[in-house]
């Protein structure tokens, strides 16, 4: 278990944490969400000691954070950062097995646990063993970024806004992969995001956080039928309303490929009309400001897909 009591962080001109009062239970996944400025990041440094606080104590397993030898702490802790940063020098599993070296482990371990972790994140290890970062795709990169966090078996993984660059389609894959993680190492999963939708979709507990104070801890349930007052009403809100429907949506989440052919649809046209024109044709070529897309039956089922899944 993790507890902050009344824990304050005061930079220069700015108090980023007032008094935080803060439980996150043992193997829960517990999500911090809010806009920019409202905390959540500097709340995450914290645990691994990054930024200390001004005043208050975080306590880990019941001790201080402050009374733990760093290195130690560290340990048992794994940190997921949004831009993945994988080492350019090292192959795969390499940077995957790079903090079990520093451990000591043997040649033969490493390898073995590096090669273990790849086939837990559907990467084939005979091909992705030995290949460089510069030759996987952002969302393999951040793949190898969240195992290598996992490499040394930590009681606790920090994940700050680790798919916000990513594609969507790519950010939906690794939020049902790092679901599938935390469910089968039973370890707690502590993760930062800007957006509420995907707080809903990945939290067993959120705390909804606004200039340095928490506005609500609860379930998703909880948060979206007792809202605590009018920002997280609002805050909520603004991330549920109504989806378009028309072509434009697809095209806003990252769907089809740029094509010189002639459109026959404009993108202010409904997604059933989309699918009737499948029906006749695949791909459907949209109008858009940026010039013509291609849009073709899987990316309408990935689409639609997604959108169920949300």
């Amino acid at each position: 278990m993790i507890e902050f009591k009344n824990v304050s962080k005061q930079y220069e001109n700015n108090l980023a944490l007032d008094k935080l009062n803060l439980t996150i239970p043992s193997q829960d996944f517990f999500v911090l969400v809010g806009p920019s400025g409202s905390g959540k990041t500097t709340t995450l440094k914290m645990l691994n000691r990054l930024i200390e606080p001004t005043d208050g104590n975080i306590y880990f397993d019941d001790k201080r954070i402050i009374d733990y030898d760093l290195k130690q702490l560290r340990l048992q802790m794994g940190y997921v950062l949004q831009n993945i940063a994988l080492f350019p020098n090292l192959n795969i599993q390499e940077n995957i097995a790079i903090q079990a070296e520093s451990l000591g482990w043997s040649r033969k371990d490493r390898i073995a646990r590096a090669r273990h972790l790849l086939s837990q994140v559907d990467l084939d290890p005979d091909q992705y063993a030995t290949r460089m970062p510069s030759e996987l795709s952002g969302g393999e990169q951040q793949r190898v970024g969240i195992i290598r966090a996992l490499a040394i078996k930590p009681k606790v993984v920090l994940m700050d806004e680790p798919f916000s660059a990513l594609d969507p389609i790519s950010r939906k894959q690794l939020q049902d992969l790092v679901l599938r993680l935390h469910r089968e190492l039973k370890m707690t999963f502590i993760f930062v995001t800007h957006d509420m939708h995907e707080a809903l979709r990945l939290g067993q507990h959120i705390a909804v956080m606004r200039l340095g104070h928490i506005q609500q801890i609860g379930t998703g349930d909880e948060i979206m039928q007792h809202p605590a007052n009018d920002f997280v009403r609002g805050f909520f809100q603004n991330e549920h309303a109504p989806r378009p429907t028309t072509v434009q949506s697809l095209l806003d989440a990252g769907y089809g490929e740029a094509t010189t052919a002639a459109a026959t649809l404009t993108a202010d046209a409904s997604v059933s009309a989309l699918a009737a024109a499948l029906k006749q044709t695949t791909p459907v070529v949209v109008t858009t400001v940026q010039g013509p897309r291609a849009l073709s039956t899987p990316d309408l089922l990935d689409y639609l897909a997604a959108k169920e899944a949300d």
